[in-house]
């Protein structure tokens, strides 16, 4: 399929529809990749012009549903059970276990759950240590797609590749060749579509022990990353804690959180009062 012409102005005002939308920024070093990802949806809805496909989505009717699946094309839905393994162990060993046993019901707040396998793996962590149902998991993520797919519990052979012994077999079942997570595990998580850029739309203030959101700050520029991180905070608890990904940092953004380092994990944690 060949490419539309893409000048650096309609680059720039279809970025900024689509950042101002789901966050993702693209900048000018991903001009090629952006547009030959603009090139294909814009042709295969029928439009010959980059320029005249941002019309559409700027001004139609119809124009936020399609913006919303361009948004759905461009996520990048990478992801598999056990990921970073270690901050979701130690999550579950020193922060939701004790406060379990002290007779509390913590809740978990997986941000951008993609396809679901954090929050199954959560679940799973938990359901080892007996405490699955004492603590209330909650995985929201942008795409509608990804979140049916999370739903129906089905998932690729890629998403084994980190996988620990034990796991198949006890909360995993091959089922036609592909892993199912069993509905019992499934039953534990509440599964709902969020855009991270709403932040009105994040649970209560205060309602959340913990908040994971990791490997997505590094899609979003500053200011985006800053009222996310902002709005995350709000919903933690006094003494929450938050965790982001191996390769992200909050330090730059001027956090009121705490950063700690507990077994080899960093979390951010909220003040006690």
């Amino acid at each position: 399929m060949s490419s539309l012409p893409l000048s650096p102005q309609v680059l720039a005002i279809l970025s900024m529809l689509i950042e101002q939308r789901s966050g993702l920024h693209y900048g000018p070093e991903d001009r090629d990749l952006l547009a030959e990802k603009l090139s294909t949806r814009a042709l295969e809805a029928g439009f010959d012009s980059l320029l005249d496909y941002y019309y559409f989505l700027r001004y139609d009717p119809k124009g936020p549903q399609t913006l919303d699946s361009l948004v759905e094309a461009l996520l990048v839905h990478e992801t598999y059970f056990f990921r970073e393994p270690q901050a979701l162990e130690v999550l579950v060993d020193e922060l939701l276990v004790p406060e379990v046993r002290a007779g509390r019901k913590p809740r978990v707040w997986c941000a951008a759950c993609s396809t679901g396998e954090e929050p199954l793996t959560l679940a799973m962590l938990l359901d080892s240590r007996g405490v699955l149902g004492d603590v209330s998991i909650l995985a929201t993520d942008l795409s509608s797609k990804a979140l049916e797919r999370a739903k129906s519990g089905e998932h690729n052979l890629r998403c084994l590749r980190a996988l620990p012994p034990g796991v198949m077999g006890r909360w995993l079942d091959m089922v036609d060749g592909r892993p199912r997570v069993r509905p019992d595990l499934m039953a534990r998580v509440e599964w709902r579509q969020l855009n991270l850029v709403d932040t009105e739309g994040y649970p209560e203030p205060g309602s959340c022990d913990a908040v994971l959101c990791r490997n997505v700050l590094i899609y979003f520029q500053d200011d985006t990353a800053r009222r996310v991180v902002d709005g995350l905070t709000r919903t933690l608890r006094p003494g929450g804690h938050l965790a982001v990904g191996t390769s992200e940092s909050l330090m730059r953004f001027g956090t009121a959180l705490r950063c700690e380092e507990r077994r080899g994990a960093f979390f951010y944690s909220k003040a006690d009062s």
